[in-house]
């Protein structure tokens, strides 16, 4: 006989936002947890963490009346919030291309002066043979360091300190 298996968070929140949305009324955590297993089939020992991990969202409200919480979630709130998310993230769009076009017109621009001719390219082998050489020369460098006077004098002076 193999195990059932169990729901994953992300089920267990959209059963939990079912249970508001199809009874539009407003739960105490004790009215949550009795509904839960029966009509969603939410284990009952993970019933208050969905639950809060939906308030920490804004998914559902939760307010303090006198020593007891009250929560609750309306389909209207839901589609306002999902209004509210498409219009930032269209928002985002509309700068991401501004930014692209921006870009790419800094990109046209630096590309001016910087075609490929003969004495431009002649000029970056020459760079690159100077910067080829610079590290060739450090690394031979770093070959004699031991015996520099000063690296010398220095391991002297932590020595005595």
């Amino acid at each position: 006989m193999s195990k059932k298996k169990g729901l994953s968070l992300e089920e267990k929140r959209t059963r939990m936002m079912e249970i508001f949305f199809e009874s539009k009324d407003v739960f105490q955590l004790k009215d949550i947890e009795k509904i839960a297993p029966k009509s969603k089939g939410i284990a009952p020992m993970t019933v208050k963490e969905v639950l809060q991990s939906l308030v920490d969202d804004n998914m559902v409200d939760c307010e303090r009346v006198g020593t007891s919480n009250y929560y609750w979630a309306f389909p209207s709130k839901a589609l306002h919030a999902r209004k509210h998310k498409l219009e930032e993230l269209q928002k985002q769009v509309s700068d991401a291309k501004q930014r692209k076009l921006s870009l790419e017109k800094a990109v046209e621009k630096a590309k001016v002066g910087r075609e490929d001719t003969k004495e431009r390219s002649s000029l970056l082998k020459e760079l690159q043979s100077l910067r080829d050489k610079r590290t060739q020369l450090q690394a031979e460098l770093e070959k004699y360091r031991e015996c520099d006077p000063d690296v010398i004098e220095e391991m002297n002076s932590k020595k005595a300190a």
